[in-house]
């Protein structure tokens, strides 16, 4: 064992990171011999290494029986094969690795998304058609968990934000083709249609808003900063109500103006419907909107409390010219004044 150390060749790099080269035993005596004869010492000669090991690693260049060297890396103690030009010219490992991982998530994302296309979406538009065409009188038979757990399957797989927007667009399609439907409406019928489509779209929203629960919770909720139903009421509001609001406020100040022609239910929905969807509606009639909501006139002041009087006693006078009579008075229990 100790004749192999001394034909070792130890191996240690300078500050410029050159292996400096120097014998075993045998150099040394080598030097031994020559400084007591008293002539020059030579100097080792140092090689730059080669494949740039850092400096700070020190190690064992021993020769293998096939002429090939190995490193041994005196730290670990590890042997590896000394790394040749060509070896040195290949691509990383690891870049190929990521090269291969970003193909394997977009191709998966991409079978992902149409596995949502042909299966998942196609279920839940057939149902939310069922569930908006319905009148609320009506029962139409739906399965909603099985909407449910196409809801849950699509936010579990990171497509909230594709299945909100095929959401909303379907709806707005469909909203939108209830505005070309009322547009062909007869005055006289106006505000009697206009009830049925904003009642029959509230009901649907009953529907579908529980079983959207997932997508309203984990994306609208907490990425939007908003709410499911507000966002399809919204919809209603910009592409029903909005467009005919003109034509159905002035039906609504006649219709109130004469009492009975419209259904009173149904003049309380579409008031207070049109409210619900835009307050700032109420100022285009104050007296139409404070006869079914209240606190839309301004507070009450005592120095008017006359014209107030005087204001019932005409509304009192227009009903029993209109055929409104009081009814008999002659069973009025008696003041305790008179």
């Amino acid at each position: 064992m100790e004749a192999m150390e001394d034909d070792s060749l130890e191996i240690k790099d300078d500050h410029n990171h050159n292996y400096c080269a120097s014998s075993g035993s045998k150099v040394r005596t080598y030097l031994s011999s020559q400084l007591s004869d008293g002539s020059a010492v030579p100097q080792p000669a140092c090689t730059p290494a080669p494949g740039g090991e850092p400096g700070s690693r020190r190690g064992k260049l021993r020769s293998g029986s096939t002429g090939g060297s190995k490193f041994m890396d005196s730290d670990s103690g590890s042997e590896s094969s000394e790394v040749s030009e060509s070896d040195s010219t290949a691509p990383p490992a690891a870049e190929g690795k990521f090269t291969l991982d970003s193909t394997s998530k977009f191709l998966l994302n991409a079978m992902a998304v149409e596995d949502y296309r042909k299966n998942h979406w196609p279920n839940l538009e057939k149902a939310i058609d069922r569930l908006l065409i319905q009148s609320p009188t009506d029962h139409i038979s739906v399965s909603y968990a099985q909407i449910y757990s196409y809801v849950y399957k699509c936010v579990c797989q990171q497509h909230s934000e594709l299945l909100y927007n095929d959401l909303t667009l379907k709806i707005t399609n469909h909203l939108q083709q209830v505005s070309t439907h009322l547009q062909a409406s007869p005055p006289e019928n106006f505000i009697e249609n206009f009830n049925v489509a904003l009642t029959q779209y509230t009901a649907s929203l009953q529907c579908i808003v529980p079983v959207f629960m997932y997508l309203n919770k984990f994306y609208i909720e907490s990425k939007l900063n908003r709410d499911l139903r507000e966002d399809l009421m919204k919809l209603f509001a910009d592409h029903v109500a909005e467009i005919h609001v003109n034509t159905l406020m002035p039906l609504l100040i006649k219709a109130h103006s004469m009492p009975f022609q419209v259904q009173p239910s149904t003049m309380a929905s579409v008031v207070k419907g049109l409210y619900s969807l835009r307050p700032d509606w109420a100022q285009l009639a104050p007296a139409l909107f404070s006869g079914f909501i209240p606190q839309i006139n301004p507070p009450a002041v005592e120095s008017l409390l006359p014209d107030y009087a005087a204001h019932d006693q005409k509304l009192q006078m227009e009903l029993s010219m209109n055929g409104f009579p009081r009814g008999d008075q002659s069973r009025k229990r008696a003041s305790e004044d008179s």
